[in-house]
């Protein structure tokens, strides 16, 4: 299992592939987990898998994107619907994992497994790949650009580092102007503190530096 966080504005992905290998009754899956971030990027696996085992009787694969695992793909190649995406698919939901995608080479070892069996077979395969994957939390963020008179750098300041906001840009030119980066659960907590200031302006997120030259 993944670790979890007290706040809901993040995600797990992989930090590198990852592989693993399951028989049953002579068949071999061959499972190879990736991190990707778009549809091209999963796609471009999927052909590359093809192209490395040309041979195989299937490459099935299922892939999730996006912060909430969507859009998701899942591909039988072949096999009966149902019983080779769907289940892959089903294992990057029960272990909170998105943008990855998880492909299953399928050797035919001459045995029929049957759909209770093939569905048992992709998904222990992916399982294989996934045992000892790395994992990786992201972070969703959110920036929070504000001015303020000199007289308030302390407390502004002070409030940037209780809060563990990241600082991205800073301009005191002619007038004081912050650029930060915060965790999305923590923007509210961020902006309420600061708005308690008075003399402290919050810019929308596109705003450039009132110092910037026009």
């Amino acid at each position: 299992m993944s670790p979890t966080t007290e706040l809901n504005d993040s995600y797990w992905t992989l930090a590198a592939p990852a592989e693993g290998e399951y028989s049953e009754k002579r068949s071999k899956f061959l499972a190879y987990a990736y991190p990707v971030t778009t549809e091209e990027e999963a796609l471009e696996r999927v052909r590359e898998v093809r192209a490395r085992y040309y041979d195989a009787r299937h490459v099935c694969w299922a892939y999730r994107l996006g912060a909430t695992g969507e859009p998701y793909r899942a591909n039988d190649d072949g096999e009966p619907s149902g019983t080779a995406g769907k289940p892959i698919h089903g294992i990057l939901v029960s272990q909170g994992l998105t943008e990855v995608i998880v492909l299953v080479v399928r050797y035919f070892g001459g045995v029929k497994l049957g759909t209770s069996g093939l569905i048992e077979a992709y998904r222990e395969a992916t399982l294989a790949a996934l045992a000892d994957a790395p994992r990786r939390e992201c972070i969703l963020t959110e920036k929070v650009r504000l001015t303020f008179s000199y007289e308030l750098m302390g407390p502004v300041m002070r409030i940037v580092k209780e809060t563990e906001s990241r600082i991205l840009l800073q301009d005191f030119a002619t007038s004081c102007y912050l650029e930060l980066e915060q965790r999305q659960g923590r923007v509210a907590e961020l902006r309420a503190r600061l708005e308690q200031l008075y003399g402290v302006t919050l810019l929308p997120e596109d705003s450039l530096s009132p110092n910037s030259a026009e």
